[in-house]
């Protein structure tokens, strides 16, 4: 075959061991780092470590060449020769097999005596409502960290006990670092529960109290829950502990990831019987986004123009 180029075994069993972070990286690849792995920047639903690599919105995982056929349209042998260098030889680092690392026991970070700072980036960078954000504080699931001053979204079991837990950086400048605390149990990430028979499904904490703050009217009533990503674990579990739920709203981001994630999440839901699932979608890539441009007032032309004189 025209084209066609022959490959070692040797040869594959190099490229399926090259780190993928390095091969990333190398590629200009921005990635953010997620608990022991690395998720990319331009795709938040795809994680790497060492030279596996998984996606979450599609569940497919591997090893490089599979990657990079997927992720750059790449044919078999492009794929290779792509890991192995191509003709710049580049030499990228091989991945080695790391220890199993043991589970580390769930312990919530130390809170903070107060959390002025987390209160004011959620309500004032972020734009959250100051009686939501409240209420979610006064039932113990949102608090300030002592150490880095993260905010702390909390998720508790059936018997009140605290299982999950996610962190949210409040700086302002750079990416914000965000994650999960060691040893979370994924089934109880933040949520709320009601006694209607609604629930809405979010990606994150604060798209999750985004929502509430644009939908006031009666939401105590209602459930909610953040997947923290866009498996549907947590999602799973509301709705073997909340019966009554029989209406499913699927409210994640308005971007790729989000949107097949949706997909997939309706198809499982559908085979356990569920029929009323349906879409909402922000206008914004997410809900924080509808709500920073509802409550931010754009700058004005004046302002602007005394600070450029000011400078």
């Amino acid at each position: 075959m025209a084209g066609y180029v022959y490959f070692t075994e040797e040869q594959k069993q190099r490229a399926n061991q090259v780190d993928l972070e390095d091969f990333l990286s190398r590629q200009g690849e921005k990635l953010l780092r997620s608990g022991r792995e690395k998720r990319l920047s331009s795709d938040h639903s795809i994680t790497v470590r060492g030279n596996r690599w998984y996606d979450h919105a599609t569940e497919r995982g591997g090893y490089p060449i599979d990657f990079v056929k997927m992720f750059y349209g790449q044919s078999f042998s492009d794929a290779v020769t792509m890991l192995l260098g191509g003709e710049q030889e580049q030499v990228y680092r091989e991945s080695r097999e790391a220890e199993p690392e043991p589970q580390k026991p769930f312990l919530l970070p130390e809170a903070n005596p107060d959390m002025r700072r987390v209160f004011a980036y959620l309500t004032g960078t972020r734009c959250l409502d100051q009686r939501v954000v409240k209420a979610f504080v006064k039932a113990k699931m949102i608090y300030e960290d002592a150490a880095y001053h993260n905010a702390v979204f909390v998720g508790y079991d059936l018997d009140g006990v605290p299982r999950h837990a996610h962190k949210r950086g409040t700086y302002t400048k750079g990416e914000p670092f965000k994650g999960n605390v060691d040893g979370c149990d994924p089934r109880y990430s933040f949520h709320w529960t009601g006694k209607s028979d609604m629930v809405y499904v979010f990606e994150a904490p604060i798209d999750l109290l985004s929502f509430i703050s644009l939908y006031q009217k009666d939401w105590r009533m209602h459930s909610y829950v953040a997947l923290c990503g866009v498996a549907e674990h947590a999602l799973l579990q509301l709705l073997s502990d909340v019966s009554q739920v029989k209406r499913i709203a699927l409210c994640l981001d308005n971007d790729k990831a989000g949107i097949q994630a949706r997909e997939r999440i309706k198809q499982r839901l559908s085979e356990r019987g569920y029929r009323d699932v349906f879409p909402l979608f922000s206008q914004q890539k997410d809900w924080n986004e509808d709500l920073q441009a509802l409550t931010k007032p754009p700058p004005k032309q004046e302002e602007q123009g005394f600070a450029m004189r000011m400078d």
